[in-house]
């Protein structure tokens, strides 16, 4: 009777939520995360007519990255005002980010001013502002919702390097960015935010009614969490995953052609990072639902690990090293699967935006010593050796810090007191 239930309960809520896991699978797509899995395209381009190296490129890529300074405050504004005008906010940015990438004139500074507007736009374009109404959507599948609503990055990842490699070679890596612009703005806003109307953006606003306001709400507020190990703890997890990850990703084409690889081929490896992505962020997220979510994510950050450590045999060929890609790429997908769960299953909804903003906060901090460290570590030694050894390592330092998540019970506010 209980199992009956529940799948009664499962499917309703699926018929409810559908439109914001779209919409969500949309928007998160069409995110910054896109241009730093597709930048090393942009790469051999940009070097051949400025003269960067790729020190130089990653140095500034990951300079940029101070623009998600911002996160926890548009996290907040998300719990307060509702997530619609932080989307078209953070998505109008992105657009004219890549605008500006196509005007570029040779100075190092104009590609790091704009990766700094890129990452303004990440809290619009991610779990912070589609995590909450998903959370609150789907308790007996949150797991799974969350997984398939955060694969949109991952199959953009898949679909677009083949495109955007096709477009670069016809119109160059500036009509690349041109081609970027049109697929935020002009598609994949309009498309999300037609997705989630209707969608109960922000349950919690002071405004939102007499019932809202006698409605409990689980959670400490986002001062409180801060003073929780844990939320420090979670925070170096998804510091560790994004140093090796992004950095690894924003040099994956460099790294194949390395390894003696066509163009091609090397453009093949993002496409192996993205089915990771989309593989281990659906999997992981159905598994979550039924099993312990701290052993499951310490699994997969092990099996990455892996992947890293063996990444470093010299003339592997192509079919391997496809098959190692994927296995690295899987704690990238995970990650962004298992970080907005454990938000809610550790501090719940009360204050999810900001506590999500500054653990994202932390993680572009990863991300930032991920692209910097590759790059830099790369014009030091002359390979990815000591890159990959320290990502590797990163990875199993992650799969014990899950490990030592335990679970307490939440507080419940009502809704009001909460705002």
């Amino acid at each position: 009777m209980e199992r009956n239930a529940n799948r009664v309960t499962a499917r309703a809520e699926w018929r409810r939520g559908w439109p914001l896991v779209l919409g969500a699978l949309i928007g998160i797509g069409a995110g910054p995360g896109l241009f730093q899995n597709l930048s090393s395209l942009f790469t051999p381009g940009m070097m051949a007519e400025f003269g960067w190296t790729r020190g130089q490129i990653a140095t500034a890529a990951g300079v940029g990255l101070i623009g998600a300074v911002g996160s926890p405050f548009l996290g907040r504004a998300a719990d307060r005002l509702g997530i619609r005008p932080v989307i078209i906010l953070c998505m109008t940015l992105l657009g004219v980010a890549y605008a500006g990438f196509a005007m570029m004139r040779g100075e190092i500074w104009q590609y790091q001013l704009l990766v700094l507007l890129l990452a303004l736009g990440v809290p619009g374009t991610s779990s912070i502002v589609y995590g909450k109404p998903l959370a609150a959507c789907f308790r007996a599948h949150r797991g799974l919702a969350l997984g398939i609503a955060t694969s949109g990055l991952s199959i953009t990842t898949v679909l677009l390097p083949p495109l955007a490699a096709w477009v670069i070679a016809g119109w160059g890596w500036r009509g690349g960015f041109v081609a970027l612009a049109i697929v935020t703005t002009l598609i994949a806003m309009p498309l999300a935010l037609i997705a989630i109307r209707g969608a109960a953006t922000a349950p919690t606003r002071p405004d939102a009614g007499a019932a809202a306001a006698q409605a409990p709400v689980e959670g400490p507020t986002a001062a409180e969490t801060r003073r929780d190990a844990r939320f420090w703890r979670l925070g170096a997890s998804a510091f560790c995953i994004n140093l090796a990850t992004a950095g690894l990703v924003t040099q994956l084409v460099p790294f194949g052609l390395e390894r003696g690889l066509s163009a091609g081929q090397a453009a093949l490896l993002l496409a192996a990072f993205g089915a990771a992505q989309v593989v281990a962020r659906i999997a992981i997220g159905a598994l979550i639902d039924r099993w312990s979510p701290q052993g499951i994510a310490a699994v997969v950050a092990l099996l990455s690990a892996l992947g890293f450590a063996l990444l470093e045999v010299r003339a592997p060929g192509f079919a391997l090293l496809v098959v190692l890609v994927f296995f690295a790429g899987m704690m990238n997908g995970a990650e962004n699967d298992l970080l907005p769960f454990f938000t809610v299953r550790l501090f719940g909804l009360r204050a999810y935006g900001e506590i999500y903003g500054w653990l994202v906060l932390m993680a572009l901090a990863g991300t930032a010593t991920g692209i910097v460290g590759f790059g830099r570590l790369y014009d030091a030694t002359g390979s990815y050796d000591v890159a990959l050894g320290i990502a590797s390592g990163a990875l199993t330092l992650t799969a014990l810090l899950y490990l030592s998540l335990r679970e307490r019970p939440l507080p419940r506010v009502r809704a009001a007191a909460a705002a």
